[in-house]
């Protein structure tokens, strides 16, 4: 696994439970170090004993804590650049839902070695869609349902999220676009302020 995806696994838990309960996570998943080095690679194992432990720790399932990683990725200040990367998908949700078939090869623009699962939206009404992505890496489905509620919120649109589950290697994440402009959404520029 990419070092960039052990050390958002180790920020978020970090970031949001603290440092203490990160080191308890580190332990409990049997790592030689504390800290993930983000331009790595590591085993895919490590991988999944950080986030069982996790799930452990935390006492949720591997699901809720994917979930919830991806909804950090998105929310936290820590990542204002990937929430403005998937902001320059447009103006409105829907527009954002259209462009994540590109968001993989937009990613590997900007780390060239990672391979994110690839994602394919169909749209079957005017309101509801499926976005399916391949298990290259287990359970990313649950990390891009945190990433669309936290965008929906982004965009003050309401949604209703599914995971739908696993099949030959393919998940699938069914989402209703309940209303476009439910609230207001958070501010976002085109260019990034400086100073």
């Amino acid at each position: 696994m990419h070092g960039l995806i052990n050390r958002s696994i180790q920020c978020f838990l970090r970031d949001t439970y603290g440092e203490a309960l990160w080191l308890d996570v580190a332990a409990a998943a049997d790592l030689p170090f504390v800290e993930f080095e983000a331009m790595l690679v590591y085993e895919d194992a490590v991988t999944g004993r950080v986030l069982d432990a996790a799930a452990d720790k935390l006492k949720k399932t591997r699901a809720m804590v994917l979930e919830d990683i991806g909804t950090y990725l998105v929310s936290h200040p820590n990542n204002e650049g990937l929430r403005r990367l998937l902001r320059f998908a447009g103006l409105s949700y829907e527009d954002f839902l259209h462009s994540l078939d590109d968001l993989p090869d937009r990613t590997r623009l900007a780390v060239s070695d990672l391979e994110l699962p690839e994602l394919e939206l169909r749209q079957h009404s005017a309101s509801r869609f499926s976005i399916t992505c391949n298990a290259g890496f287990p359970g990313f489905g649950h990390v891009l349902v945190g990433i669309l509620r936290a965008m929906a919120d982004d965009y003050g649109a309401l949604v209703i999220l599914d995971h739908l589950g696993e099949r030959q290697r393919i998940e699938t994440v069914e989402v209703t676009l309940v209303e476009a402009a439910f609230a207001e959404g958070r501010a976002f520029e085109l260019g990034a302020r400086t100073g």
